[in-house]
């Protein structure tokens, strides 16, 4: 973490008898003061030095930076890498170090190393001093960010973006309070033990089959345990095959999932739904809802456009939008979203809202941070380590829809495979399940013969009486489980997905 700029220099022309005494200047009228405490920084590096096994104890929490003083960032930083030698970390050791340093000649040389470590009842608080040392580093941070807030509001010597300032100051702030929290993701053993079974309970109480998050599909819930928290979903297939479809179908059967548990008293956390957010880059939120709308209410989304409906299907179309309108689904539909901004509109949900599902349809219209645009392949990998980040900050499954290739066109067998993934590898290098839709009627439809050649057409529509509809998930990357097929019914005319009553699919293999 970067620590704001602004510390005051030190006043090396004290009396030496007392190193907690090393006192800023003070700050100007003009620049207030900043928070600090330079003292329980004087002291904590005495203990160390005095007992170098405190070390172990605050590295993950402190680093050189935290510390208000910058001679005591150097002397810290001198500490952390005779440790690291297996040295041990005191005056004398530490005199190679740091006796160039001028900052430290002015304080008398190497002499205020051993005056540091004159006090042994430090080591007692020793673990407290770093604790309030960093605390007051985050809040030198929060001061940084708020100058700097304050400097870009007032400039309009550029062009002005008030909404791209406040995306960048809740990015700012976000970093703030990320620094703040959990200093590290070091679990015991018994922390990961309960965790796990708190998982397994949670599938037990589903019914035996969902762990996660349901997707509102039987079959896909029993393949794969439902949707994990930190795990990025990728789910792939060529224009036509349901992709988009087949994500508002679990986003809407998660959020009534919600609704419905809450409502029968389960607590939050043992509930199988969740709150869901849906940036959709490729259609507006009206045109999301309708597709939704279609699918609750049984009427067409092409019905619904034109107003093809009766009373009967409006009165339908009130029912359901009734429903709908309880139910915890956010929609952004910001054209042109970057991945830095996404993560940020995320994390605003999830703090205002307690979103537990991610989705982003599509991938490839986001865009990467500037950096790696000049190379396609280098901004996919930016956006899709990004996505996968972003599941692991807010621990909620993320799933991602994504393009493929057209080399599935030119094959006999249609069905997609890993290789089939639109730009970049690192793609399925960084998805937990990597999902691909195949729907045979689609293709067998552009196979019609002509009517003339009435034996072939019988056997051209018997077989598309026959496969009409059906639909198939391919699980072709799971690192919870076994890969493998399922089976689903597609009803494209009100665009959604359902189970095969005969789901008669094996595995294709495991991991």
């Amino acid at each position: 973490m970067a620590i704001a700029d602004g510390a005051a220099k030190v006043d090396y022309n004290r009396p030496m008898a007392d190193p907690y005494r090393l006192t800023p200047v003070a700050d100007t009228a003009a620049e207030p003061r900043l928070p600090r405490n330079v003292e329980a920084e004087a002291a904590l590096l005495g203990a160390l030095m005095v007992d170098n096994r405190i070390v172990e104890d605050v590295q993950m929490l402190l680093a050189a930076q935290h510390f208000f003083e910058p001679l005591h960032g150097r002397i810290y930083e001198a500490i952390l890498k005779l440790s690291d030698r297996n040295m041990v970390a005191n005056p004398v050791t530490l005199k190679p170090l740091l006796e160039s340093d001028p900052a430290l000649k002015e304080l008398g040389g190497p002499g205020y190393l051993a005056q540091l470590t004159g006090s042994g009842a430090a080591v007692i608080g020793a673990r407290d001093f770093a604790q309030q040392i960093y605390e007051l580093a985050l809040l030198r941070e929060l001061v940084g960010v708020g100058r700097e807030l304050v400097d870009k509001a007032l400039d309009t010597s550029e062009s002005i973006n008030p909404k791209g300032q406040i995306e960048e100051a809740e990015m700012a702030l976000y970093a703030v309070a990320e620094a703040g929290g959990d200093t590290g993701s070091m679990k015991t053993f018994a922390q990961a033990t309960r965790l796990a079974v708190e998982m397994a309970e949670k599938a037990l109480n589903s019914g035996g089959h969902v762990s996660g998050i349901t997707t509102g599909l039987d079959g896909l819930n029993a393949r794969t345990g439902g949707l994990h928290p930190s795990d990025l979903i990728i789910v792939a297939g060529r224009p036509g095959m349901g992709k988009s479809s087949i994500a508002t179908n679990i986003a809407y059967n998660a959020a009534r999932r919600w609704v419905r548990d809450l409502a029968d008293g389960i607590p939050e956390e043992k509930s199988i739904g969740a709150p869901v957010a849906i940036f959709n880059l490729e259609m507006s939120a009206d045109q999301l809802a309708t597709r939704i709308l279609a699918e609750q209410s049984g009427i067409s989304g092409e019905a619904l456009r034109m107003g093809k409906i009766s009373h009967g299907d409006f009165q339908n179309l009130v029912r359901a939008s009734r429903e709908l309108a309880d139910l915890p689904l956010y929609i952004d539909d910001t054209a042109g979203l970057t991945i830095a901004a996404l993560r940020t509109r995320a994390r605003r949900l999830k703090r205002r809202h307690k979103i537990g599902l991610v989705i982003v349809d599509y991938l490839q219209l986001l865009q990467g941070s500037g950096r790696a645009s000049d190379n396609r392949v280098n901004e996919i990998s930016e956006i899709s380590r990004g996505l996968k980040t972003l599941a692991k900050e807010l621990n909620v499954p993320v799933i991602a829809l994504s393009q493929l290739s057209r080399a599935v066109e030119s094959r006999d067998d249609k069905r997609p495979q890993l290789s089939d993934l639109r730009e970049s590898g690192s793609i399925e290098q960084d998805a937990d399940m990597v999902w691909f839709l195949y729907r045979e009627d689609y293709y067998e439809m552009n196979k019609e013969p002509r009517i003339e050649e009435e034996g072939a057409y019988a056997a051209w529509c018997e077989k598309m009486e026959r496969i009409k509809g059906h639909s198939e998930l391919i699980v072709a990357k799971q690192r919870h489980g076994a890969t493998g097929k399922v089976r689903l019914y597609f009803d494209s005319r009100i665009t959604r997905f359902s189970d095969l009553a005969d789901d008669s699919f094996g595995d294709d293999g495991h991991e």
